[in-house]
């Protein structure tokens, strides 16, 4: 389990939403993975899903409310320098990675490129 030199910071607002789903889904700790994965239209595409707990390689990152949110290895170097936040948008709001080496990303907002 690696914890130093977190590749993305979590924000509080982001945090609070964690928790809430969390809670809300009967998770009882909450704990988000975030995954890069092959597919989309653009090449990349983020996965977002409650996990039980840490496994070997993954970086955890500690954010407000006892979130920690789990990124495995291969992941952490795709989403290097990257924001996790909250967009309160009614139409595509939700969870969002503001990643800074996404060159372009889908029109439907789901998938990216580097």
């Amino acid at each position: 389990m690696q914890t130093t030199d977190a590749p993305i910071t979590v924000t509080n607002t982001a945090a609070r939403k964690i928790a809430q789903l969390a809670t809300k889904e009967g998770h009882p700790q909450p704990i988000l993975r975030l995954r890069v994965v092959a597919g989309g239209c653009s090449g990349f595409s983020y996965e977002l899903g409650f996990a039980d707990a840490p496994q070997a390689d993954d970086h955890v990152i500690a954010a407000g409310d006892g979130v920690q949110v789990l990124i495995d290895a291969q992941s952490a170097e795709i989403v290097e320098g990257s924001t996790l936040d909250m967009d309160t948008s009614m139409l595509g709001g939700g969870l969002k990675v503001h990643n800074p080496r996404a060159v372009h990303e889908c029109a439907c907002g789901e998938s990216f490129s580097i």
